[in-house]
């Protein structure tokens, strides 16, 4: 049993202490697993992730002393698995104790087995938490205490916990054009998938219970594909329409750029820009699988102004560079972030903003979306962009269900995990007045 938890404790010793991605290097470790095993390694160190603030909260409290990465990686995992995951409290410390070993570390075995055991023993009077407001959320929840201090002052105690406490929505399905939302819920029904239609968008299809969806022949055949019912809903707002040429000015790996495809029946013209070629080639291989005829990848700095584009776009959406802080399903995101991070991404995406608004032509509109939930990166942003920009005014959000569009202001709305069912979600609409 000791080979799936080595694969887990060195990919996430590879992203606590060295900074990985955690989707990319789970990937690489997953690679020739059997089915059961892979899913064990991704759920420990997905749960490890989640609850690694009060993890080392528990371990601090019960080892002494300065604890080598290693060490401390065993102990969390072992822990997660005893606290979130059910494994019998014995089997934590025996496969911890075995994983020492297995590592060289056999003189820190009975070290390890003695504080994952001290710790289960007072599992009923575990040490409590901090009471002071930022502390106490942080580590029950695991948010960097400068980001939860942030929230508190934004939206308060009671809505801070409900929003640090929501998980991961469900998986959602939408069809791809010429495929229908009605034809998938048909074949979904024909092979026994439970599902709910998506609160959001119409052509969301939630699913009960997750799906191989790699190896699935309507995701194979470019059917079908997974996308959140936030990331649909931007594209609704942009009001893509058969004819039109709009600019996906962000648009690697291409779920976007493909859905405004589908809701443009596959007329018209979209430009797909990214700044990085392996992302280019990502959106070629998206638009290859879901049969996307009408978006041409482009690899091109959206931060750098091309005066042979000014207003030659209907509508440009700009998927900006941001923090990612909303993204229930990554909880390595928010210890990898910083105050200083968030400056450096605010200014990029105040360039792409200046740059992007020149590509609009008048009565077109421009859509600004950010996956966080980040003032600086979202309401600030477009507040300062209105005042540098004249020419441009908040647009309508009719796109919009009624429940969001009540919350709308200024052209702008945010999304949360706990309200809404989806990642925390920013979409603006800006249009570009005539004349």
């Amino acid at each position: 049993m000791s080979k799936p938890r080595r694969a887990a404790l060195e990919a996430l010793l590879d992203i606590t202490e060295r900074g990985a991605y955690a989707n990319l290097r789970l990937k690489e470790a997953l690679a020739g697993l059997e089915e059961r095993n892979a899913r064990f390694v991704s759920a420990a160190v997905y749960t490890t992730l989640d609850h690694l603030l009060y993890l080392d909260f528990l371990i601090g409290h019960f080892a002494k002393g300065r604890l080598q990465p290693p060490i401390r990686g065993i102990l969390r995992l072992g822990l997660a698995q005893a606290l979130y995951m059910d494994v019998p409290e014995r089997a934590a410390c025996n496969e911890s104790v075995e994983l020492c070993k297995e590592i060289g570390k056999e003189k820190l075995a009975g070290y390890v087995n003695g504080v994952l055991r001290a710790v289960f023993r007072s599992r009923e009077n575990l040490p409590p938490l901090p009471e002071e407001p930022v502390q106490r959320l942080s580590i029950q929840y695991s948010w960097p205490a400068w980001l939860v201090a942030e929230y508190l002052a934004q939206y308060g105690t009671a809505f801070t916990e409900a929003l640090l406490r929501a998980t991961p929505s469900a998986m959602i399905l939408r069809a791809q054009w010429p495929y229908t939302a009605a034809e998938l819920e048909e074949a979904l029904q024909a092979r026994g998938l439970a599902f709910t239609r998506g609160s959001l968008d119409e052509n969301a299809l939630r699913l009960a219970k997750g799906l191989d969806v790699a190896h699935d022949p309507l995701f194979l055949e470019g059917k079908a594909t997974v996308q959140s019912e936030s990331a649909m809903l931007v594209c609704r707002l942009l009001g893509p329409k058969p004819g039109m040429r709009i600019l996906d000015a962000c648009a690697a790996p291409g779920g976007k750029t493909a859905y405004l495809s589908h809701l443009m029946e596959g007329m018209g013209q979209i430009d797909a820009w990214d700044l990085h070629p392996h992302r280019v080639s990502l959106m070629e291989r998206t638009f290859e699988r879901l049969h996307v005829k009408n978006a041409d990848p482009i690899q091109k700095d959206a931060a750098i102004l091309d005066p042979a584009l000014a207003e030659a776009y209907d509508a440009v959406l700009i998927d900006a560079p941001c923090s990612g802080l909303g993204v229930m399903g990554k909880p390595d995101a928010r210890y990898a972030k910083s105050d200083a991070i968030i400056e450096g991404l605010t200014a990029l995406q105040r360039d792409i903003l200046n740059t992007c608004a020149a590509y609009v032509r008048p009565g077109g509109a421009l859509i600004y979306a950010t996956c966080t939930i980040s003032h600086r990166e979202n309401e600030a942003q477009i507040a300062a962009f209105l005042t540098a920009h004249g020419e441009f005014q908040p647009g309508n959000m009719e796109a919009l269900p009624p429940s969001i569009q009540a919350r709308a202001e200024d052209g702008m709305v945010q999304l949360f995990p706990h309200m809404d069912n989806t990642e925390g979600f920013f979409m603006a609409r800006l249009e570009k007045r005539h004349g």
